[in-house]
């Protein structure tokens, strides 16, 4: 377990971490599409439930 412990800490030293200031954009633009697609989505729905609450009255 050690031994995996030890290796698992090796490789995490060879990864090429971000900046902040890069991950702060990055999340930024996923919560900001996220967002955006939601309410694409959320707006589609209210429409597709209200015509079909017309069509079937």
């Amino acid at each position: 377990m050690f031994r995996f412990i030890g290796e698992v800490k090796s490789e995490l030293d060879k990864v090429t971490w971000p900046d902040l200031n890069n991950v702060v954009r990055l999340t930024a633009i996923v919560i900001l599409i996220s967002l955006l697609v939601g309410i694409y989505l959320g707006s589609a729905d209210f429409l597709f439930t209200t015509l079909l609450g017309f069509l079937v009255r």
